[in-house]
């Protein structure tokens, strides 16, 4: 059996439940993983917001995209996620990747926020389509990391189940905190 790193378990379980070709945001660009994942999803009829704060980050993103070829379907913004409405319709997304935490090899001190994080997510699931999907990585530590993480498990577990599904997954036998991937998907 293939031992499954964070990244490569949520891209798993988002390409299961999003159709390809769609509308996609990254909504913490980070160093450009996510966002080339969701540029290979999207393919020649789909398209790609990301969305950070920092613009290393955006110049990580935009050179990773050059290298494989698909810089051309990712529109990169120097913009805070909380703001993603201003660039989308409600209900017009087919997914939505997080990664909650720092920048990784960036400034420790620069990092998500619990307050900004929830005003985010409610926003996303604003965005998505029904039967859209979201991915939150929620990485723990740090000065706010346990706080934000806390807040947004305690938002997402209260989530109407009318309206979402939420899948949380654990790495159950790990030490440290590990990451702890999270699936949303709209109904």
């Amino acid at each position: 059996m293939k031992s499954y790193q964070i990244t490569e378990w949520c891209h798993e379980s988002f390409r299961i439940h999003a159709k390809s070709g769609g509308v996609y945001i990254d909504a913490t660009m980070g160093n450009g993983n996510d966002t080339l994942f969701l540029c290979r999803m999207a393919g020649e009829t789909g398209r790609v917001k990301a969305f950070d704060i920092q613009q290393q980050a955006l110049d990580a993103t935009q050179e990773l995209l050059e290298r494989n070829g698909l810089r051309q379907r990712a529109e990169l913004l120097l913009e805070s996620h909380t703001n993603m409405g201003l660039y989308e319709r409600k209900e017009t997304v087919d997914g939505i990747f997080f990664n909650f935490g720092y920048l990784p090899g960036g400034d420790h001190s620069l990092a998500t926020k619990p307050e900004n994080s929830l005003r985010a997510i409610l926003e996303g699931l604003e965005l998505l389509k029904k039967d859209g999907v979201m991915s939150l990585c929620i990485y723990s530590g740090g000065d706010t990391g346990f706080e934000e993480r806390d807040s947004i498990l305690e938002m997402l577990k209260n989530l109407d189940s009318r309206k979402y599904v939420v899948i949380l997954s654990t790495y159950y036998n790990r030490e440290n905190n590990p990451p702890i991937p999270v699936l949303v998907i709209k109904k």
